[in-house]
């Protein structure tokens, strides 16, 4: 319910908010989004209510959609001519954040016994951020700068680059959410699932970091090629010998590694072919969130009646 509740809130979030970015300086709204989810996550170990907790994870989704949407946004809009790296880079710190905050709460547990400091500890982090990015200024729209292209975009790119990325993402979350049970009904115990489920969380920004060089000199068609053979060769080898150790952690570790640059090249491929505005990159995130929401539910249907292979 928790899960469901905080992708719905950035889905929806994610629709609406983009086309505010088109209408208002940019850090500002990025900063009161930074804000409002600091807020709900200082709250978020102090609600005893089920029903109250689903409505903060709610909440929660819907004010990281502002931050989210935002950052991407605006870093395409300001970083025109190097924006593969530049979205590969934030996407890069994005994951070490991801790595990082577990760490953070398993500390909590050992010095307080609970995880109060470490919610509290995060909702901090962020104010000095916040008030650091406040007084930068915020770049321009594209629709604002002279060579911005006046067209459309084309309806039937728009919709097949939002299917791909809910493809993607629905595939990222799924491995994320089964690979741990994947494992122990096939050949690990839970301890070594465990690590080669934080395997396959961390192999994202290292390999993040490690396509920098190829997203510089690569045209992003080229590097999406690349990124998605190596994930089929990952599939096919957990798919052929996914009942051993060795087929699980190649397999994963190779998916990890290949997923890795999928979604910032996304958005730079788009970028290159149409005027990503705060609204349509937010219809891309909807779609991003919406996948990661019904494709691991989706396997959760089938994966005991099924069999694990469904995933």
């Amino acid at each position: 319910y928790l899960c469901i509740a905080r992708s719905t809130g950035c889905m929806l979030g994610s629709i609406f908010v983009g086309a505010i970015y088109d209408r208002l300086q940019g850090h500002r709204l990025l900063v009161i989004g930074l804000i409002v989810l600091s807020g709900m996550v200082v709250v978020t170990p102090l609600i005893a209510s089920l029903e109250a907790m689903i409505l903060i994870f709610l909440l929660q989704g819907m004010a990281g959609s502002i931050v989210n949407v935002g950052g991407n946004t605006l870093v395409l809009w300001s970083n025109r001519e190097k924006v593969g790296s530049r979205i590969s880079l934030l996407h890069f710190i994005w994951g070490v954040g991801a790595s990082l905050s577990p760490v953070l709460m398993a500390r909590s547990m050992v010095l307080t016994g609970g995880i109060q400091f470490g919610y509290a500890a995060l909702s901090l982090m962020a104010l000095p951020i916040g008030l650091w990015i406040w007084r930068l200024p915020s770049p321009e729209h594209p629709r604002l700068e002279p060579q911005a292209a006046t067209e459309a975009a084309p309806p039937a790119l728009v919709v097949l680059i939002g299917c791909f990325i809910l493809l993607y993402s629905g595939g990222e979350a799924s491995i994320g959410n089964w690979i741990f049970t994947y494992a122990t009904t096939r050949a690990m115990g839970s301890q070594e699932a465990a690590l080669l489920n934080s395997t396959y969380w961390g192999m994202l920004p290292f390999g993040r970091l490690a396509f920098l060089p190829i997203t510089t000199r690569l045209r992003q068609r080229y590097t999406l090629l690349m990124a998605l053979g190596g994930a089929l060769l990952s599939v096919l080898t957990l798919i052929i010998a996914g009942g051993s150790r060795v087929g699980l952690w190649t397999g994963v570790a190779g998916i990890g590694l290949s997923f890795a640059s999928i979604f910032p090249t996304t958005i730079a491929f788009a970028e290159r072919r149409i005027s990503l505005t705060g609204k349509l990159t937010g219809r891309f995130f909807a779609c991003s969130s919406g996948g990661a929401m019904i494709m691991p539910w989706l396997i959760g249907q089938y994966f005991e009646s099924k069999g694990p292979w469904v995933m």
